[in-house]
């Protein structure tokens, strides 16, 4: 049964990266010839195997033709008689299309391994337009391979530009869309994604909140790189570098500033209350990409009360504290430092201020702390019930939060 390693795992040993997991491409056999072997069958548009022992994949060899829209508009051909070369040539990437057999020998019909020393990200063929999830594969890759100087080829740029101009975008499932942006939002790189789905129109299609950014000027006072798009993307990398892996905070960066797109232009460069109009954008983008209700939540939170964080210092202790209940920080305190990182990230995302401290920060969480150790059942409360133990509580985390002040 002749078997081959695929993928990634093929990608990552040949960049010299972590393998986290091997997939399979099993070539002349059937169904019930691996279920005979002992492998469980999963997946419904067509047969992957589970092995019994290390419960990694494997896949017959298959090949797809495009007949309709989305993700169920495919063709798929698992015969047999399907060979390797006809398996790795229905991939997105050459870098992706290389495969090894069990002694070891590389298999490259597409030139994936010169891809990989050129540093491209090249197409398998011309059928890479059948998969419009293929544009944001793409730059989730150029994201993810940024820091070792991958690049999107000319050629495979125009075809994401044509995918994009098909249409065939709005047929994707708000899922697959999704799993895509929280991939790249956890790279080193976010900036790179956003500036790839931009090249080719993409963003625009996928996100028009986000594009709207682009060409906004802000008050070169507060930031001296004025366009709205180019602090996004700084910001995006500074989230990146201060919470790396951790795509709720990037994601909660990538939303922040959406009220700025809707400034009327005759208010520019001044974007007063953008943080208020910003939530119902916020809200919108989330409920279409159906994002995780948890990362929702972190998003609306760092949109609406980002620039109090920022004035947080020159705040009073009832302000202070009423940040702290608006971020439901008491009941969900393993919230508060991504919401902080998401906010220093804003900071520090701005032209020549990139390593200034954020004390406001650090700040924050220490008002949280004293706060947090204030108790009700630790007052004086004999003869007090209902709203008014709510009212003692308040006013005790703020006479806490006065003696953290001087």
């Amino acid at each position: 049964m002749p078997t081959y390693l695929v993928g990634g795992a093929v990608r990552d040993e040949l960049l010299g990266l972590e393998v986290s997991e091997h997939d399979w491409v099993v070539v002349g056999s059937t169904p019930d010839e691996m279920l005979a072997r002992g492998f469980k069958q999963v997946g419904a548009s067509f047969p992957v195997f589970l092995h019994a022992q290390n419960g990694e994949e494997y896949a017959l060899a298959r090949t797809e033709k495009k007949q309709g829209h989305g993700y169920h508009g495919f063709k798929v051909d698992f015969h047999s008689g399907v060979t390797l070369t006809e398996d790795l040539e229905r991939r997105d990437l050459t870098i992706n299309a290389i495969a090894r057999d069990q002694d070891g020998e590389l298999i490259d019909p597409f030139g994936g391994q010169e891809d990989i020393r050129q540093r491209i990200l090249r197409h398998v063929s011309a059928a890479f337009v059948e998969d419009p999830l293929r544009v944001l594969r793409v730059a989730r890759f150029a994201a993810r391979f940024s820091h070792l100087g991958f690049r999107v080829h000319e050629s495979t740029r125009e075809l994401m530009r044509e995918v994009t101009q098909s249409g065939e975008l709005r047929y994707l499932a708000p899922e697959r869309i999704w799993r895509e942006i929280e991939g790249a939002m956890a790279t080193d790189k976010p900036s790179e994604f956003v500036n790839v789905l931009r090249d080719c129109e993409a963003l625009l299609a996928l996100l028009p909140e986000v594009d709207a950014l682009f060409g906004v000027p802000q008050p070169i006072k507060y930031h001296p790189e004025i366009d709205t798009g180019t602090h996004l993307l700084m910001a995006l990398d500074s989230a990146a570098e201060l919470r790396k892996g951790v795509a709720a905070v990037v994601f909660a960066v990538l939303l922040h500033d959406l009220g700025k797109g809707v400034t009327p232009e005759h208010k520019w460069p001044a974007h007063r209350g953008h943080e208020a109009s910003g939530v119902p954008l916020v809200d919108a983008l989330c409920h279409r990409l159906r994002v995780p209700n948890a990362i929702h939540d972190l998003a609306r939170k760092v949109c609406s009360q980002h620039l109090n964080c920022h004035r947080i210092l020159e705040a009073r202790p009832t302000t202070v504290l009423r940040l702290l209940e608006k971020l439901d920080a008491f009941r969900v305190p393993q919230l508060l430092p991504d919401f902080i990182a998401a906010c220093e990230a804003d900071y520090r995302g701005r032209k020549g201020l990139q390593d200034r401290p954020y004390p406001q920060g650090e700040y924050l969480a220490r008002a949280h702390r004293v706060a947090a150790a204030v108790f009700a059942r630790d007052l004086e409360l004999e003869g007090v019930s209902g709203p008014e133990v709510g009212t003692r509580l308040r006013k005790a985390r703020v006479e806490a939060l006065s003696v953290l002040k001087k």
